[in-house]
């Protein structure tokens, strides 16, 4: 059975050895022990703190696997994007042109630097083995950030949102960025990223930035083709998240042009079908075999100590308990009469 869990500062190995995993772009783990420290530190600090309003705080959510308690995935919440800052991204503008004498118009697609994320709650650096993807592990790391939002509202924004990798070439160049960055920034993007190291809430995005709209016409083909594209690697993420609700129109990164989706929280599916239930032993029986079974994420009740697994059980709409087999009790660290969270998958 697998579980997901906050990171411990047990996980160090583990986490850099994920990190050490070639993978795209910035929205995934940082590369160097020290900051996987940190960012573990911080995650302990956000989960053990008193919350009034959603801050700096940060939660980072592992997957590990039942056989030999490896951690085989990672996802992550920020209370507040922008906290000590702000958080950039470009918006997708459309812009009428007009001539009465000509008697022309037409819409010109244009992208504009804003600051209107800042403030929602972030999903990032989900990650999954091989393994693990495709498979309903994948599903339940993913919303179990949800999962938790659900369980503690006051940590979290009410929209959230979720960057995305973009289009890169087998050595690291982003066309997007070659065509646009490039030319404020005068470095490559990978140099570009390590310089900002995944944040994008550094004065220096507002100072080089252009501060007025891109008209995208002007924009050489191939950037144009990478826009909102997300690279093959988030393609998993970006199936699960779509499902859940989360919508990619808007807006896209200011580095390699990645979609960034984003939704308010009475608009996904954890929020809307979320049920709260009282946990009973299941029977151990012959007939219990027979009763229809649906899949379940479950995750137990206290936001201080937060776990999610998958279950099946009977359907739960209409029921007040949850029967759940000594095992799941388990490794939920909870007990029969204790509340928790379902969310079909």
């Amino acid at each position: 059975m697998y579980v997901v869990r906050p990171v411990e500062l047990a996980d160090i190995a583990a986490l850099e050895a994920l990190a050490a995993v070639t993978m795209p772009g910035v929205h995934t783990l940082p590369k160097t022990r020290e900051k996987i420290v940190d960012m573990i530190e911080r995650s302990i600090a956000s989960f053990a703190a008193h919350v009034d309003i959603p801050s700096e705080e940060s939660y980072l959510l592992v997957l590990e696997s039942p056989k030999d308690k490896t951690i085989v995935g990672t996802a992550a919440i920020f209370a507040a994007a922008g906290s000590n800052g702000t958080y950039f991204s470009f918006r997708n503008d459309v812009i009428q042109q007009v001539s009465r004498d000509l008697n022309i118009s037409h819409s010109v697609h244009a992208l504009t630097l804003c600051s209107e994320l800042t403030g929602y709650s972030q999903l990032s650096s989900f990650y999954v083995g091989e393994r693990e993807h495709g498979t309903p592990e994948a599903a339940l790391l993913s919303r179990a950030r949800l999962m938790f939002a659900v369980l503690a509202p006051h940590r979290f924004a009410d929209r959230f949102f979720v960057p995305l990798a973009g289009v890169t070439d087998a050595d690291g160049g982003s066309p997007f960025w070659d065509a646009l960055g490039r030319k404020f920034f005068k470095m490559d993007f990978l140099d570009a990223e390590r310089v900002i190291g995944g944040a994008r809430n550094r004065t220096l995005i507002v100072e080089l930035m252009p501060h007025y709209p891109v008209y995208v016409p002007l924009l050489p083909g191939d950037a144009q083709a990478a826009m909102g594209q997300i690279h093959p690697s988030g393609e998993l993420a970006f199936n699960l998240l779509t499902a859940e609700g989360f919508e990619a129109d808007d807006y896209i990164d200011i580095f390699d042009g990645g979609p960034i989706l984003q939704a308010h929280k009475n608009s996904l599916r954890t929020f809307n079908g979320a049920l709260q239930r009282r946990v009973t032993t299941a029977a151990e029986s012959p007939d219990r075999g027979r009763e229809p079974q649906l899949r379940y994420a479950v995750a137990s009740g206290s936001e201080h100590n937060f776990r999610a697994v998958i279950t099946h059980c009977a359907a739960l709409e209409s029921q007040v308990n949850v029967a759940l087999p000594a095992d799941v009790q388990e490794a939920l660290q909870i007990a029969e009469g204790d509340t928790v969270i379902c969310v079909r998958i």
